[in-house]
């Protein structure tokens, strides 16, 4: 089912522009935009993307990680400039999120939560079976826990290849008996579709919750994509994980009856985790680089005492990376209770 449009009024005619490649055009997007205007405007002689993102950065960012990101800096102004005119060209039209398509085999249906009590049973975990990245058996379950028997929650970082800075985050829930539930939220693609940066910028994908098993979210990742996966224990007590999974379910059902769209900025991976822990913290995460470039978003949790451990950071960050773990023991029953170890 496509995406259906609702119009909002037309942008003005634009000028004709040369035959630049997209990043081209959205550079000189935001060059002639009043956000190119005010960086200019701000430092003659500075390139237009490093005062963007300085103004997005504001002073949360210090030098030494602003000049870290500068790679990302400009790819994300460009993209956004590319997304300004996207919108310009397709007339401005506003769509509506729908939860009916063609979607992916791997995100064709949506997990929701039932509760009875103390008991949840979580509908649709998702624990494919790989055998490549586009390979794969799809297998959905209904899985039932006991809040009472819920002990921790584990914060999951798998920074991109090509931009460290970049990252998708999620959680596991960790229950009595080493038993894990994972949450992934991701962009919910349509068959053959794969994600784009700057389409993310625009109302163009949904955004889905997956329950999945470890196995399936971890050991895609780790084996079969070769991303490096961090899985950090946080200082979460049963009371706090308990919380944050009726805070995180109670989203996932809202998702599965009112769909939404996917936000490279506003609402993705990290922003919702933020969103459900502030919910239950009231300014508990701040708003900044760290979560603009979520390749850092561990080490903020570190700096601000979410993570369970004495070690400095960046040992801390080397013996959370399971790869190697989640490769020796991929057939073990015990897969999560072994990349623990």
């Amino acid at each position: 089912m496509p995406r259906t449009p609702s119009k909002c009024g037309i942008v003005g005619k634009l000028p004709k522009l040369p035959n630049l490649s997209w990043q081209e055009l959205g550079s000189l997007i935001v060059r002639r935009s009043r956000l190119g205007r005010i960086a200019q405007g701000a430092r003659r002689g500075k390139r237009t993307w490093q005062w963007a993102l300085a103004m997005i950065f504001g002073k949360h960012a210090p030098p030494a990680r602003r000049a870290a990101s500068r790679q990302t800096g400009e790819v994300a102004v460009r993209a956004l400039g590319a997304a300004w005119l996207a919108l310009a060209l397709t007339g401005c039209q506003a769509l509506r999120p729908t939860n009916q398509a063609d979607w992916s085999p791997d995100q064709a249906v949506l997990s929701t939560a039932e509760y009875r009590g103390n008991l949840v049973t979580v509908h649709n975990v998702r624990n494919c079976q790989y055998r490549s990245p586009s390979d794969y058996t799809v297998r959905h379950e209904d899985r039932t826990y006991d809040l009472n028997e819920l002990r921790t929650v584990d914060f999951i970082v798998v920074p991109f290849k090509e931009a460290p800075q970049l990252a998708h985050t999620m959680m596991s829930f960790g229950f009595a008996h080493d038993d894990y539930l994972a949450v992934s939220v991701e962009i919910r693609k349509r068959r053959d579709e794969t994600f784009s940066a700057w389409k993310g910028l625009l109302p163009h994908y949904e955004i889905m919750y997956v329950a999945a098993d470890e196995r399936d979210v971890v050991a895609l990742r780790t084996n079969h994509r070769h991303d490096d996966v961090y899985v950090h224990r946080t200082r979460a007590t049963p009371e706090q994980a308990r919380a944050l999974f009726v805070d995180v379910t109670a989203r996932m059902n809202k998702l599965a009856a009112a769909p939404e769209f996917y936000n490279t900025f506003t609402n993705n991976c990290t922003t919702n985790i933020r969103r459900h822990v502030n919910d239950l913290a009231p300014g508990r995460v701040p708003y900044d680089y760290h979560v603009l470039l979520p390749g850092y978003s561990d080490e903020m949790a570190y700096n601000l005492g979410m993570l369970a451990t004495a070690e400095p950071f960046p040992l801390a960050r080397e013996h959370a990376r399971v790869n190697e773990l989640a490769f020796r023991y991929r057939d073990a029953a015990d897969f999560s209770r072994q990349i623990r170890r």
